[in-house]
């Protein structure tokens, strides 16, 4: 690896150590002579993949990535000492594609196989596979595999090792009708969830009969591509519940530790979105409780690895078993964060045969830890983003952000496929105490500098500083209860829109200074200024025109005086074009993002969201105040592809009638299927596209007759 490639790896945060918080840092835990393995292939790419190398390069162990056709040139790929390419870029032929992995261990002579999470990490075929190879699986063996990695099976056992279990049925669901007749036994509301998924692929609630018959197809259909096993089970939907979850640690020896716990309540569409570690809601006993239950279940099932026990809990901390993830889990982080535990370590030298260095004894909570996943997506609607990355800052690279760590598998100039999850990094941020731990995640997000591609930073950010969130008041309906009708945006509180103000003046005049001295370089000496003293100018925000008159002060501080008689002092360095501008504005470190301009019209982001902001002088304002704007055509009767995806199915043809809202397409993209709806009443003019058929970003699926249209649509046909 050149010299080039360390400094660029270092500068995003994927080859550098760990912050000083404890992450990582072993604390006497690990023994360096304890003989592991001279070279291990990952399983994976992306963030978890160099999140496992960076471990194995701190052990001295030689990691081979493999790689799919669209990830040639990904950062895994470079980390690595070895790649080897599996496939194309469907995940099916190539990440997925268990004879070319095996064929990829053998032709490097890798001694172990680390999963990370997905893929075949708790596939225990590929566990015999390799067993049969003398190949070592880094993970628990195939009997804990298959038990706990089988939902069904996974609460059976949990009831024999009298953990605490959700009510359900205790089968696999056969069709719909069975689904609506089990849900109405069991009682609404129902979870419909894959026996053998994860990360909330193949998962949907469901309120009544007709949910629960839409649900069984959708979750069957995710079941089926995600993971390749279409089973379903039922059970009861805990309401008003949090989701919290045990990291376990296992050896092959009959030890097993709990690492405590990790809120991860706020879900969207049942994926995680923000988790932190410990729980405001959990107590010492229940802590104790919660953690007994989770080590005998890795007990009964003799877990040598690291896994994650979850659990439902109520309001009044009663405490039901979800599932058992037989591997590493995504929000790993944060655990490491409070611990000083390094899991990926613990998994390889528990796999090498080793009794675990740790005891419960050892294991306490050492500050807060908070996780945010940032994602490639609309944050409006939610549905994944694709493109190039044509800037990529990590926080980290900003002062005053130590206690930052971003794992990610990107840098500047990579592309976000639609063939694999969108998922960009996890931004994990650590302090003392919660306030302090969320006070660092605000500024790292506001220092997260991301172009090309759309993003979730600004839901995030709104998260994180939303009344019920800062008092620990969630539930695993939070988002829907926060944003029952989507989120629509940040709205900037009056000191807020003042900064934004501020910052866009500023802006407007450092650019305009720099354009005078450039078309008067040849006529002045650079020494003489040119620079006028003040600038009268209307900034215009949201449709509300704010006047303000700016100063430049004695001191090089810039000075916004507005007509209400508020003065924002601003201090920065900023130079025009920079993608962030950090300023002291009133005393209050500020960071705005600055993306492009058009003309007289800014587009910033401010606290995460993005903002237009038009800057003039007060005679353009009045004159721009006579032009009309032109009004968007509607286009309400052409049902566009929201994102890049694959047509799993069409529910309608040409010349039918549908109502507004009616599910008619469903899309299948990052490995989710997404039903889309009619946007309006009407009847199907034309279809465009085929069930099959991969389909870009707004490209037409459908063209409908509005309702008015329609009796003349029928009487032509």
């Amino acid at each position: 690896m050149s010299a080039i490639v360390r400094t660029v790896l270092r500068r995003r945060g994927c080859y550098r150590r760990p912050i000083s918080a404890g992450l990582l840092s072993r604390r006497g835990y690990a023994t360096k002579d304890r003989k592991t393995f001279d070279k291990i292939l990952i399983a994976n790419r992306g963030e978890i993949a160099c999140r496992v190398m960076k471990t194995c390069k701190e052990m001295g162990i030689k990691s081979v990535a493999i790689y799919s056709d669209a990830d040639a040139q990904a950062l895994h790929v470079r980390m690595a000492d070895e790649a080897v390419r599996v496939g194309p870029a469907t995940a099916t032929e190539s990440y997925l594609n268990m004879p070319a992995i095996l064929e990829a261990v053998e032709t490097t002579g890798a001694q172990a196989v680390h999963p990370g999470y997905g893929f075949f990490s708790e596939n225990s075929v590929f566990f015999d596979e390799l067993e049969h190879r003398g190949v070592t699986f880094i993970g628990p063996a195939t009997h804990a595999l298959s038990v706990m990695g089988d939902k069904l099976e996974s609460k059976r056992t949990a009831m024999e090792a009298q953990v605490n279990t959700v009510p359900g049925f205790d089968g696999i669901v056969k069709d719909a009708d069975e689904a609506i007749k089990l849900a109405n036994e069991i009682g609404y509301p129902v979870m419909l969830k894959a026996s053998a998924g994860g990360g909330g692929k193949g998962m949907r609630i469901s309120w009544n009969d007709e949910e629960t018959r839409q649900g069984f197809h959708l979750a069957t259909e995710e079941a089926k591509s995600a993971v390749k096993d279409d089973r379903l089970l039922i059970e009861k939907f805990v309401d008003k519940s949090r989701h919290i979850e045990i990291q376990v640690l296992g050896d092959k020896h009959g030890n097993a530790i709990h690492l405590n716990e990790r809120e991860c309540s706020i879900q969207r569409r049942n994926q995680k979105v923000v988790e932190e570690a410990p729980s405001t809601f959990i107590d010492p006993g229940t802590r104790s409780a919660m953690g007994a239950q989770a080590v005998a279940l890795a007990k009964a099932v003799d877990y040598s690895s690291a896994g994650t026990v979850e659990f439902l809990v109520d309001s009044s901390k009663n405490f039901y078993f979800l599932e058992m993830n037989t591997r590493l889990q995504v929000e790993h982080p944060i655990t490491e964060l409070t611990t000083g535990v390094d899991i990926v370590e613990q998994m390889i030298y528990s796999a090498a045969g080793h009794p675990l260095s740790l005891t419960q004894d050892d294991i306490g909570v050492n500050g807060w830890a908070i996780e945010a996943r940032v994602y490639a997506e609309d944050p409006v609607r939610f549905l994944p983003s694709i493109g190039y990355l044509s800037t990529y800052i990590e926080p980290t690279e900003r002062p005053g952000l130590e206690n930052v760590r971003v794992d990610t598998g990107i840098v500047e100039g990579s592309t976000i496929s639609m063939y694999y999850d969108p998922m960009i990094s996890k931004l994990c941020t650590y302090g003392e105490t919660r306030d302090e731990a969320l006070a660092t995640m605000a500024k790292a997000l506001d220092n997260y500098c991301i172009r090309g591609v759309n993003h979730n930073i600004p839901i995030l950010r709104d998260i994180i500083t939303q009344p019920s969130f800062i008092k620990g008041d969630i539930t695993t309906n939070f988002i829907n209860d926060v944003y029952p009708d989507g989120f629509q945006g940040r709205t900037l509180n009056s000191e807020e829109t003042d900064e934004l103000i501020a910052a866009a003046a500023f802006m407007h005049v450092r650019r305009e200074e720099l354009a005078r001295q450039f078309l008067n370089q040849d006529r002045q000496s650079e020494d003489i200024d040119i620079t006028p003293e003040s600038w009268d100018l209307v900034v215009t925000l949201n449709k509300e025109r704010y006047p303000v008159t700016t100063s430049w002060e004695m001191d090089g501080g810039f000075t916004v005086e507005m007509d209400n008689g508020r003065r924002m002092e601003l201090s920065t360095d900023w130079s025009v074009g920079e993608p962030m501008m950090l300023a002291n504005i009133n005393g209050k470190d500020v960071t705005v993002q600055y993306e492009s301009r058009r003309g007289r019209r800014l587009y910033l982001r401010h606290y995460g969201d993005k903002h237009s902001v038009v800057v003039q002088s007060t005679r353009s304002a009045e004159l721009a105040g006579h032009v009309l704007d032109k009004s968007a055509e509607s286009q309400l009767n052409i049902l566009r592809a929201p994102m890049p995806g694959v047509v799993k199915s069409i529910l309608c043809v040409a010349g039918e009638s549908v109502a507004e809202g009616a599910n008619i397409v469903t899309l299948e993209a990052m490995k989710m299927q997404n039903p889309l709806f009619a946007p309006m009443s009407g009847i199907v003019k034309e279809v465009f596209v085929r069930e099959g058929d991969s389909i870009g970003e707004d490209e037409v699926i459908l063209e409908f007759y509005p309702q008015e249209q329609e009796s003349k649509a029928q009487q032509k046909q």
